[in-house]
């Protein structure tokens, strides 16, 4: 025999003491980041090597977003200078393509930056919906959550209560679609502009530049934030995004002092 011995009930066992055990432990968290796009992906190692416990929500079965695709189904990504800094920091080959502009490949790219989240000891739940935010005083405590598959079921079948975890903080990493943002903007707390028209080059300055605090508890990243403020979209190019997700931890540590 090659392989030891292991009945079915060992292997569902495992499975389901170590998922219940690492859920628990993630019930409280320093910080939840909704969306596991670029930007949510390296906030997440940010605030990790910060020593903060973190914890990503992602709704797909995958991680990364459009990183693993690039644009146009051509996986290829492209990067506009400093961005490429982040892929140093990561190990991953890309090449200049003119003055200022590099390319790498999606798929080396998006997961290289997984499998840093993961050594920086960042946990994942994902075929996770983000439902619905937790308010306590004015401020952002935390997130409802559900899972993905439920709301694909048929409304007859859709009577499946979410569950609620806290943190201190949450990111808004859920790109254009800005689903935290959009939580609190029915209930008439935010205002939220909508992206704009494509144009790379004001849109990834603008990014970067407006990544905030948008409420307490609240930062908004990548995507999220074009949305929010109605900045212009910035198309198959990621540098943005990257360091808009950088921009987020530091805000954090701005926040704390």
């Amino acid at each position: 025999m090659i392989f030891s011995r292991v009945s079915e009930k060992d292997v569902t066992k495992a499975i389901v003491s170590e998922f219940a055990k690492e859920f628990e432990e993630h019930i409280d968290n320093d910080v939840i980041i909704i969306g596991a796009g670029p930007s949510g992906l390296v906030a997440a190692i940010e605030f990790a090597k910060q020593g903060q416990k973190t914890l990503i929500i992602e709704s797909n079965n995958y991680l990364g977003g459009g990183f693993w695709i690039g644009g146009y189904l051509m996986n290829k990504i492209t990067l506009r200078a400093p961005a490429q800094n982040i892929l140093d920091e990561i190990d991953v080959p890309y090449r200049k393509v003119s003055e200022g502009l590099y390319i790498a490949d999606g798929p080396h790219a998006c997961s290289k930056l997984i499998a840093a989240a993961c050594d920086a000891g960042v946990k994942v739940l994902n075929m996770t919906k983000f439902d619905d935010v937790v308010l306590r005083d004015g401020k952002v405590s935390g997130v409802v959550i559900n899972w993905t598959p439920v709301s694909a079921l048929p409304r007859a079948l859709t009577c499946v209560d979410p569950v609620a975890i806290e943190s201190r903080l949450v990111v808004d990493a859920t790109g254009h679609d800005a689903v935290v943002v959009r939580a609190l903007e029915k209930r008439g707390l935010v205002d939220v502009k909508g992206y704009g028209a494509m144009w790379v080059e004001k849109s990834e300055d603008a990014v970067v530049e407006n990544t905030s605090e948008i409420f307490p508890g609240l930062i908004v990243t990548g995507m999220a934030v074009a949305t929010t403020f109605g900045l212009p979209r910035m198309g198959p190019t990621f540098g943005g995004m990257l360091l808009s997700g950088k921009r987020s931890a530091e805000i954090k540590m701005e926040i704390l002092k």
